[in-house]
């Protein structure tokens, strides 16, 4: 079984869209639910919306019974992935990567995401302290290739000591039409193909690495 762990220091980065669609390609490997640890509880409205779309994963909010609530889940359940608020230092993200196989920390190409990711890279190795095993990657998301800033984010994200995933996904309107319509990429059609076929990639780099 596998515990994934979205996680940043800032709002706005893709966090929740991710997690939701990241769960929605998981079901087709094994049973998947997503832990909402944000008090915020984005992704537990958003199921709410879809509360009669059965093939939508379940959403547990626990934002304030995180570490019991993975630990009796992991039980049951081939993957969780957890939503966490958007701050390292919030006690539900800090006690998400202690259970965490890995973590994933998606930046767009913005500045403002550099610098509120510039020292994540300690966090994440102070938590090995406590989770040895806890791998971490930062996302590439909402890439615009045309951009200057898309094209210099590489060469950016080099100097954030954290591994960056092959698999980067690009900015889709898609994504947003789904979360406001209480659905993932994946019940999209021909319009989510393209979206779908970057998670999927992102799923098999992740589960392999």
């Amino acid at each position: 079984m596998s515990v994934i762990a979205v996680a940043g220091n800032k709002g706005g980065t893709g966090k929740t869209t991710l997690s939701l669609n990241l769960a929605a390609g998981l079901a087709r490997l094994g049973s998947v639910v997503i832990i909402d640890a944000d008090p915020q509880q984005s992704a537990y409205q958003w199921r709410l919306i879809g509360e009669e779309n059965s093939t939508l994963p379940a959403v547990i909010a626990a934002a304030f019974a995180l570490e019991k609530t993975i630990q009796a889940l992991r039980e049951v359940h081939t993957h969780l992935v957890i939503d966490c608020p958007p701050s390292i230092k919030a006690p539900q993200t800090e006690q998400a990567l202690r259970w965490a196989d890995q973590v994933l920390i998606p930046l767009q190409p913005s500045p403002m995401d550099l610098w509120a990711t510039s020292h994540l890279a300690r966090v994440v190795d102070s938590m090995r302290a406590e989770n040895p095993g806890l791998r971490a990657h930062l996302v590439m998301n909402q890439m615009e290739p045309r951009t200057t800033l898309s094209r210099i984010m590489p060469e950016a994200i080099a100097e954030l000591d954290l591994p960056v995933a092959r698999t980067a996904l690009q900015r889709r309107s898609i994504h947003r039409l789904c979360v406001l319509e209480g659905r993932t990429v994946f019940q999209a059609g021909r319009r989510g193909a393209a979206a779908v076929a970057e998670i999927n990639d992102l799923i098999t780099e992740i589960l392999e690495s």
